[in-house]
Parts: structure tokens; C-alpha cells; sequence
């Protein structure tokens, strides 16, 4: 694509060079032992031993991620594999439910505890794919187990289920939610909401356990305080040593039984709004800011050098703020649809091209009809923001699928298309096309940072900082512009 948009018979020897680097050293990449590509990550696989003392190796972009190895072994090795089957009143597991079942371990451990029925749950087909293909116990080869590709909140938002246990199996990602600077994939899964969620999917004498390597204390206080709040007492906690802990409650105080652990202090739970779990307090790190003010610098210095003097983009003001606003209407809708549908690759991919899609479709209508005057766009623009305030993502998430997502789609893309109106309708009538693009683009870069006002605000309070800025925009009119409104 980017050769076919640079394309110019000019150009052509250096294009041609240059792609068949780029896809000579992704080749040569992929053709290593033991490589393979999934929609998140390079994975690389290290096999070791043979029959039960098989260990698959699993690292994700050059950094260890996760060890395919007899469940057993590893249980007596690794206590925490364990502990939430010692820690329940159940004499049997039942039907569980695994979310971060990855190569398959957790699995294999479940099924020999004699679990009946194990719904597996994760998010990347690769991970799931070496397991089925090498774990030493093919527990994805047992009838008993029935593989979801999903995220693991998405499938508890969609699911009726009942379950005897239900484990959040060290379900970290390592990776970023495209399009939202500060979101992983695994971020919804450790809201309050998330673990009210799993309650409901807890049969009568069922539980719960999460366990991980937290690194951190007050991580382990703040997810120990998120189960309690959740499900109304305080969760069983085990320490193992300096990172590793084991969260385990029952549906009640009676289906658990403790040891000797006490949960360390911790902050008040992450949110929906909030999700951002591994942050300690609402605040942008220093380092964040310090990479913020580069990039600002950097895109200060581009659009100058590209765009012409900066003096000449001041009677486009306005457009810049119009950018600054778009990347916050634009983040507002990845998060949410990450909240509502998952944080899957595929709705990410259908969440940028639902973007473009409206930013066509604004560019066509007002290139084929007249639109109404620019009072009016922003009239409207202002009732989509009011709607996407009111109607909060939160609140679809108990609507069947195909409502939720009219819905959801609705909401989300109607100020974007208006925005979109407002840009195109201002945009033709500038002198200076050049000048005025360069502001356009260097607030949308100011736009993407403000995005980490997310961190303190959280995320639905962005549509407050898109809404002033709109104001803002529409003040700077100018005067012509006015007139023709």
C-alpha cells in the first residue's frame, strides 16, 4: 500500500529496493528455528527434554512469556498452580472456566483434578496452537476441554454459564490495545466490574482465584481489595515469596478456606473508566511526560519544517484544536469498544476502519452535497457528544450482542462523522491549504498526548476535554466563516 500511494516512475528503483529489503529481512526473520508470528507478537519456541520432562520455552518479542510443561511437575515446583483447588470447599472442580489458558498448563492441571468440563479461554490462537500442538499433557486434545479465541472479558460479558471454578491463569500480555497509549489487553479483566462479573458466573459453592507474578505489594493489596469489594468479603491471599501470589475467594466466606496470608495494603481498585491496574495513584508518570514534551518538540519541529512558518497556521486555530479533539473522540471509541467487545485484534482492526470509513464518508457527503452551515454542524455535533456522555459504555454491556453493538456503533461514530463534516466543510474554504493542514496535523499529535490525561481523568472524562476543545474551535471561527454559518 505505502508503495502503490509513493509510487512515481522516478522513484521506482528506489521503491522497488527498498521494499524487497523490508520483505528480505522479515523473511529471513521468520525462517528461524522455532519462529512464528501471531496478531500480537513474534513468538519464539525453545523445546528441551523429552516425554514427561518435555519443557516448551515460550518467549513473545525477544521477552520469556510462558513455559508448556507436565502440569504435575509443575505444580510441585510451582505451588501457586495449585493452590486455588486447596484453597476451595469443593471436593472437585466441576466446570471451569480458564481464562489465560495460553500453551495449556493450567488446563492440564484442572483436567487432573477432575475437572468434567473446561472452558479455555485465550485471547492469542498462536499460544493456544503450539500448546495443542506440543504440550507434553495435550490437554487440548481432551473431549472435556472446549477452546474459546477470545478476550477473556468479552467471553464473561457474552456468557450464561455456570461454573464451579473460575481461574485467571497469569493472564498478562506484554502488549498495548492499538490506539490506546496506556491500555493493555488484559486491563478490563481487573476492574471491579470485571470481578462482579465473574461472581455471576460462579455456581452456588463455586470460587474463584486469580495468580500471577505481581512484582509489586501494593499491586497484590489493590486486586485482594478488588475481589473483596466484589464479591462482599475478603478473599483468601498466599504470598510465595516476593512476586508471587495466589487471590482466591468463594462465592461466599463459607466455600474458601484460608491459610495464615495477609493481603498487604493496596490502592482502591482499578474501574472501567479506569482500568489502568498496574498504575499506583490518578497521575501521569514523569517519565511519560518527559517522552510527551519530546514528541511534542519533534512533531513541533516537523510540521515547521514541512508546513512552512508557524505564523501563517494562526488564523487556523481552530483547525488545530479540531485535530487536538479528534484523537480524543477517536481514543474514547477504541476504549470503548475494547470494554464492550473485546480487545481483540479483529475489533481493533474493525474500530480503525469504522474511523476511516466515517472520515470517507464525511469527505464524500460534502464533496456530492451541500451540507448545512457550520452552526448547525456544530449544533449537532454537540448532541452526539451529549449522547456519548450520557450513554456510557458501561451500560451496554447487558444488552444481547447485535443491540449492543447497533448501539454502540451509533454512538461512537456519530460525533466522529460530524467532526469529520465540520473539518471538511472548514477545511475547503481556507486560502492556505497547506498551512492550514499543518495545524490540523500538529493538534491532532497534541490531541494523542492529551490522551494520557486518561490516567488521571480516566477515560469517559476525555469526551469533557473533546467537547471544550470543540467549543474552543467553533469561538475561533473565523469571522467569514461565522457569517456563512
Amino acid at each position: 500500500m505505502i508503495i502503490t500511494l509513493l509510487w512515481r516512475p522516478s522513484r521506482s528503483p528506489i521503491l522497488v529496493l527498498s521494499a524487497a529489503a523490508i520483505v528480505a529481512a522479515l523473511t529471513v526473520e521468520s525462517l528461524g528455528a522455532g519462529i512464528s508470528w501471531s496478531p500480537y507478537y513474534k513468538i519464539s519456541t525453545k523445546t528441551t527434554g523429552t516425554g514427561v520432562n518435555t519443557v516448551i520455552t515460550v518467549s513473545v518479542n525477544g521477552v520469556p512469556h510462558q513455559a508448556a510443561t507436565d502440569a504435575e511437575s509443575r505444580a510441585r515446583s510451582e505451588s501457586q498452580y495449585a493452590l486455588p483447588y486447596v484453597r476451595t470447599t469443593n471436593a472437585t472442580p466441576g466446570k471451569v472456566l480458564i481464562v489465560g489458558a495460553g500453551t495449556g498448563t493450567d488446563v492440564a492441571l484442572a483436567l487432573s483434578r477432575g475437572a468434567s468440563y473446561v472452558d479455555a479461554v485465550e485471547i492469542d490462537p498462536r499460544l493456544q496452537q503450539i500448546g495443542a500442538q506440543k504440550h507434553p499433557d495435550l490437554p487440548y486434545s481432551d473431549p472435556r476441554v472446549h477452546v474459546h479465541i477470545n478476550d477473556g472479558r468479552a467471553f464473561l460479558e457474552r456468557s450464561n454459564g455456570k461454573y464451579n471454578m473460575i481461574i485467571f491463569a497469569l493472564p498478562d500480555s506484554l502488549t498495548l490495545v492499538a490506539g490506546a497509549s496506556s491500555l493493555r489487553l488484559e486491563s478490563y479483566l481487573f476492574t471491579v466490574e470485571s470481578m462482579k462479573s465473574v461472581k455471576k458466573h460462579l455456581a452456588p459453592g463455586g470460587a474463584f482465584a486469580m495468580y500471577n507474578f505481581y512484582r509489586e505489594d501494593w499491586l497484590v493489596g489493590r486486586l485482594a481489595r478488588t475481589v473483596g469489594d466484589a464479591f462482599g468479603h475478603a478473599p483468601c491471599v498466599d504470598l510465595l515469596g516476593a512476586v508471587d501470589a495466589v487471590i482466591t475467594s468463594g462465592l461466599t466466606p463459607q466455600d474458601q478456606r484460608c491459610g495464615t496470608g495477609v493481603a498487604p495494603a493496596g490502592p482502591a481498585p482499578a474501574t472501567d473508566d479506569h482500568p489502568f491496574v498496574y498504575l499506583y495513584g490518578h497521575s501521569i508518570p514523569g517519565f511519560y511526560l518527559i517522552t510527551l514534551l519530546g514528541i511534542l518538540v519533534a512533531s513541533l519541529i516537523a510540521v515547521r519544517a514541512v508546513g512552512g512558518p508557524l505564523r501563517r497556521m494562526r488564523p487556523y486555530l481552530d483547525l488545530f484544536l479540531l485535530g487536538s479533539a479528534f484523537l480524543l473522540l477517536e481514543t474514547r471509541s477504541i476504549t470503548g469498544f475494547a470494554l464492550l467487545f473485546g480487545t481483540t485484534w479483529i475489533v481493533n482492526a474493525l474500530v480503525f476502519a469504522g474511523v476511516l470509513l466515517a472520515v470517507l464518508a464525511a469527505v464524500e457527503v460534502t464533496r456530492r452535497w451541500r451540507t448545512p452551515p457550520l452552526k448547525v454542524l456544530y449544533g449537532m455535533l454537540a448532541v452526539g457528544l451529549a449522547i456519548a456522555t450520557i450513554v456510557r459504555p458501561g451500560l451496554l454491556l447487558g444488552f444481547p450482542l447485535v443491540p449492543r453493538a447497533i448501539l454502540a456503533v451509533t454512538v461512537a461514530f456519530l460525533p466522529i462523522f460530524v467532526a469529520n463534516l465540520v473539518f471538511a466543510k472548514r477545511f475547503a474554504d481556507t486560502a492556505d491549504a497547506t498551512s492550514a493542514f499543518g495545524a490540523n496535523l500538529l493538534g491532532a499529535m497534541v490531541g494523542g498526548c492529551l490522551e494520557y490525561t486518561s490516567l488521571i481523568i480516566g477515560y469517559q472524562a476525555l469526551l469533557g476535554v473533546a467537547a471544550l476543545l470543540y467549543i474552543g474551535a467553533f469561538v475561533l471561527l473565523p469571522k467569514t466563516s461565522v457569517a456563512e454559518a
